[in-house]
């Protein structure tokens, strides 16, 4: 994947080509992946279009190559995925398509990419909506968590699922509170386990293959890191410092925000559930 070069598009199957957005961090892995849809010379939809990159939009309208877009669709309002929708929205007169549009109050650092606070849709896509074109039918789907107005995109004619950032090819999705909620992800990753799709695109990373053993492997991976916080509460009271210090051994110290950020997010979830409290900067166990 590291060898893949930006700009340049991979035919996946019949219907759906990537071009790789020049953007790669510690974040985004190699870049955000742009998927456009349909088949040669008719009508097509643009998923993820990317940061507002001039060398990717070009690299997009090189493979759009004319044809007309039905609609540009968009799983969530990050800035590696969202704010290319304008200026490509004005090239070709489409119209932006998927999740709602939403303005977060900055509580505490963001770990994940920014959001994009110019989002705005001409349309939201409720779950089970659909988008159509000449040999193609993209059906929103739900999947709130890594943020709150997340979607997927499933692909009618060939199984496959768009799966944004909701499942990627290469780490797991970092939840960043109060917009990120892990409660609400482990039931999306629930809800794509009870499907039978038969790969994942995500928005970063290789195409999934295994769908369904990779989300059920993600989630015994949150079950267990919600183990860990719970045993560490049950030795003592603690700040999430303290406990990212000891779950995360060895993490690329880049990603230590972003780990504090999932530990916080599993935090809330146990206290919704009654199982843990806060004490002014630390946890512990609820009485």
């Amino acid at each position: 994947m590291a060898d893949i070069p930006t700009g340049i598009p991979i035919v996946l199957e019949p219907l759906v080509t990537r071009v790789l957005a020049p953007n790669a961090s510690a974040y985004t892995y190699t870049g955000t992946q742009s998927y456009v849809v349909g088949e040669p010379g008719g009508d097509v939809a643009v998923i993820d279009p990317g940061p507002d990159d001039p060398a990717h939009l070009a690299a997009l309208a090189a493979e759009i190559a004319g044809r007309p877009v039905r609609a540009i669709l968009i799983t969530h309002h990050h800035r590696d995925h969202s704010p290319a929708s304008r200026p490509l929205a004005a090239s070709t007169g489409s119209p932006v398509v998927g999740a709602a549009p939403f303005a977060p109050d900055d509580h505490g650092a963001r770990a994940d990419a920014a959001f994009d606070r110019d989002y705005a849709p001409d349309r939201v896509l409720a779950d089970g909506e659909a988008v159509a074109g000449q040999g193609w039918t993209l059906t929103a789907l739900a999947t709130p968590g890594h943020t709150s107005n997340h979607l997927c995109f499933a692909l009618a004619e060939t199984a496959a699922l768009f799966s944004g950032d909701h499942v990627m090819g290469w780490a797991t999705s970092v939840i960043s509170p109060p917009d990120g909620d892990m409660g609400a992800y482990m039931a999306s990753l629930e809800r794509l386990l009870g499907r039978d799709d038969r790969v994942y695109y995500p928005g970063h990373g290789e195409a999934v293959e295994s769908p369904r053993r990779l989300v059920r492997g993600m989630l015994g991976h949150r079950k267990q890191r919600e183990g860990q916080i719970l045993r560490l509460l049950g030795e003592a009271e603690q700040p999430v410092p303290a406990m990212v210090g000891r779950m995360y051994v060895g993490l690329d110290p880049r990603l230590l925000p972003a780990a504090e950020r999932s530990v916080l997010a599993h935090l809330y979830d146990l206290r919704q559930r009654g199982l843990v409290a806060e004490q002014g900067a630390t946890w512990r166990i609820a009485a």
